[in-house]
């Protein structure tokens, strides 16, 4: 994290790399502490963590597999938002972004596990955005289909990247979303689909 934050080129008073384990509430709770020592105040949370498990059909499904992917894909998102919504509605504002995945909207075969816990995630995020969204809290969801990241490259050699999103351009939808420029967007799950780039 040290290597990542001293690579960005910005003032080392202006980046907090903090370890943190989303699947301990403690943990994240603590993150969450240092980032309103250091900052005093805390305005955006761009929940980006998940993982992919599949290949099994959904009654070949291991109970391990869909609480692994359940953990990492939604829980996880519980977890932070509990962390940081009530020093967002403290201040009376704020930004939550969520990347689920266009699986949360529909499923293909063998993917039924990473399917359902994409889902949890993006009804998490359409509950707490009905809940706090006019308390100055904003809540939206941005859902790519297949990552162009180099481990998808290494788990899918053959396959046709024409479709994949790029990581980049998942950011630019996240950086809109955290910004004044979408004060009037609240609850939406926007799909993104492949720049051509």
């Amino acid at each position: 994290l040290d290597a990542v934050a001293a690579s960005l080129g910005v003032p080392s008073e202006r980046v907090l790399a903090v370890p943190s384990d989303l699947d301990d509430a403690a943990s994240v709770d603590g993150a969450v502490r240092q980032t309103l020592e250091r900052f005093g105040r805390l305005d955006v949370l761009a929940h980006i963590a998940g993982g992919f498990e599949g290949g099994s059909p959904v009654h070949e499904t291991s109970i391990e597999t869909f609480d692994a992917m359940v953990g990492v894909n939604a829980r996880a998102v519980l977890t932070a938002m509990r962390a940081v919504v009530p020093v967002m509605l403290e201040r009376g504002s704020g930004s939550i972004v969520v990347v689920a995945a266009q699986a949360a909207l529909r499923a293909a075969a063998s993917v039924g596990a990473y399917a359902a816990s994409k889902a949890a995630a993006l009804r998490l995020v359409e509950s707490l955005a009905a809940e706090v969204g006019d308390r100055g809290v904003r809540v939206n969801a941005v859902l790519p289909g297949t990552i162009d990241t180099p481990a998808n490259r290494r788990a899918m050699p053959d396959a046709d990247r024409s479709s994949w999103v790029a990581p980049a351009a998942i950011a630019d939808v996240i950086v809109f979303l955290a910004s004044g420029a979408s004060r009037a967007v609240r609850g939406v799950a926007i799909p993104l689909a492949a720049s051509g780039t």
